[in-house]
């Protein structure tokens, strides 16, 4: 069975255009491991933005009032099997920043699916070899920064739709 989700995800960047990211893995596939976003699936009742700030707050620790994030900036579709359950999972993705005395009090909690997280600059997530969610976050990531930074947001993104399973690089 398919489970069907809709997903709220956060760039969270700190003062120094680095980005959270959290570490992934699956407990079914010794070694497989990816880093995404912060955020996660919308709950009855909310809206893409209200999830948003619930997710930044669980995983984080941090309260960002929803006036924190962005416009929409990208959607995405992603196939994928996580400990056994396959997801067709619909993504939109909002911008945060935060300040430094925020980057540095950021508290997350680690688990099986997820064990632990760093700040990446683009140029890092450029040159890694490893799996980083959506694919093309480095170039992503530097046009929505340098877009940010002028008078009017760029338009909404469609990263593509993607099955993670077959190509999980």
């Amino acid at each position: 069975m398919v489970l069907k989700r809709w997903t709220s995800r956060v760039l969270l960047v700190d003062e120094r255009d680095r980005l959270l990211l959290l570490c992934g893995r699956d407990p079914r596939k010794p070694g497989a491991r990816w880093w995404f976003t912060v955020g996660g699936g919308v709950e009855h009742g909310e809206d893409y933005v209200q999830a948003a700030v619930r997710e930044v707050r669980e995983e984080t620790a941090l309260s960002l009032p929803a006036e924190r994030l962005s416009a929409l900036l990208w959607t995405r579709r992603s196939l994928l099997t996580v400990d056994g359950q396959r997801s067709d999972q619909y993504e939109e993705y909002r911008l945060a920043r935060v300040t430094a005395a925020e980057a540095d009090s950021v508290r997350i909690d680690t688990d099986e699916a997820c064990y632990g997280h760093r700040w990446w600059a683009a140029e890092e997530l450029a040159a890694t070899p490893e799996a980083v969610r959506p694919k093309g976050m480095a170039s992503h990531l530097a046009r929505v920064l340098t877009a940010t930074a002028g008078p009017r947001p760029e338009p909404v993104l469609h990263l593509g739709d993607f099955d993670e399973d077959t190509d999980p690089a």
